[in-house]
């Protein structure tokens, strides 16, 4: 059922937003994320699956993250809380940091990228498979993906570009824009986490301190956009401005909640990827302490024993006296 103003196979909700409601097995008509995603899961498990009967290793512990990952977005695109996305600022602010900050890090903890190398099979149906995925690992296009004079602005421009320069207003009335700017959301996400947590193979990868500097970079640009939203005296996006009467919704209160949501929900991905890189950074540290320690009690250590071999010289050098 689709009312004016909003165009293409699209699904609106009539009662009054509840948690009952958001949570509800309302499919869109088309419900295009939520199929994809299924579909994600579906392969990964089988993967994950045919390593387990290989007898091959693979990490249960990775496999829940991806499968929550994908169960987060089959629930927040799938059920009623998508119409409501369709009405509502605070929902869809909701609906994209939880598609920019919080899924994110749960598929790429997943490491599906190491899964498709090592579960795939070499044979006719999976050669075409593995040389698309050593493509992308050794293009240019692949690197640049994931550089951070890319990803960064791509990760910001979705917030600031979106809302401040009207393209919300364009694309969001129509079933395709919707749509493509959730899309947006996910890959833009997704291309930010990548670089800092991934353990996959990958084109380039940045150095710890270079990570810390996305991170800070992120996150107070992060939060300003939040708080220029609850700031705002007039609606940032037209498209929200007129919620059906009978809600009961005023649209400025549900766009300062909107702009908390984008404060507080924004930043506690970013806080929680910023610890995950602190502790990869000192384990890694570690890791090279205790392989120089080994490697000095098997080989020497050329330039200390050469000191300590002159500084027994000069000891057992007789005195000349005068």
């Amino acid at each position: 059922m689709a009312e004016p103003g909003v165009e293409g196979p699209v699904w609106l909700p009539s009662l009054p937003p509840s948690l009952g409601e958001y949570l509800a097995p309302n499919l869109q008509p088309v419900p295009l994320i939520p199929a994809l995603t299924l579909l994600a899961a579906v392969f990964y498990l089988a993967g994950a699956i045919s390593l387990w009967r290989q007898g091959r290793h693979w990490s249960p512990i990775r496999t829940a993250s991806f499968l929550f990952g994908c169960l987060a977005i089959i629930v927040v695109m799938g059920a009623g809380i998508e119409g409501y996305g369709l009405r509502m600022f605070s929902i869809f602010m909701f609906q994209q940091l939880t598609l920019m900050m919080a899924v994110p890090p749960l598929l790429v903890i997943g490491s599906p990228g190491t899964l498709l190398l090592r579960a795939t099979p070499h044979g006719l149906l999976g050669r075409p498979v593995l040389k698309v995925a050593l493509w992308g690992l050794r293009s240019r296009w692949g690197r640049l993906a994931i550089h951070p004079a890319f990803m960064v602005p791509l990760f910001l421009l979705s917030f600031y570009g979106v809302y401040f320069s009207g393209l919300a207003d364009l694309l969001l009335p129509n079933w395709y824009g919707h749509v493509g700017l959730e899309l947006l959301f996910l890959a833009a996400g997704i291309l930010f986490t990548v670089p800092l947590i991934s353990a996959d193979p990958l084109p380039s990868r940045q150095t710890h301190f270079g990570r810390l500097l996305d991170i800070f970079a992120e996150m107070p640009l992060h939060a300003f956009f939040g708080v220029v939203i609850m700031m705002a005296t007039a609606p940032m996006v037209k498209f929200f401005a007129a919620p059906p009467e009978s809600w009961n919704v005023d649209p400025m209160q549900d766009q300062g909640l909107a702009g908390g949501l984008a404060w507080s929900y924004g930043e506690l991905p970013g806080v929680l990827l910023l610890m995950f890189i602190l502790v990869r950074w000192q384990r890694d540290e570690a890791k090279g302490w205790v392989r120089s320690e080994r490697k000095a009690a098997v080989d020497g250590t050329p330039d200390l024993d050469a000191y300590n071999e002159y500084l027994r010289q000069l000891a057992n050098r007789p005195v000349r006296r005068r």
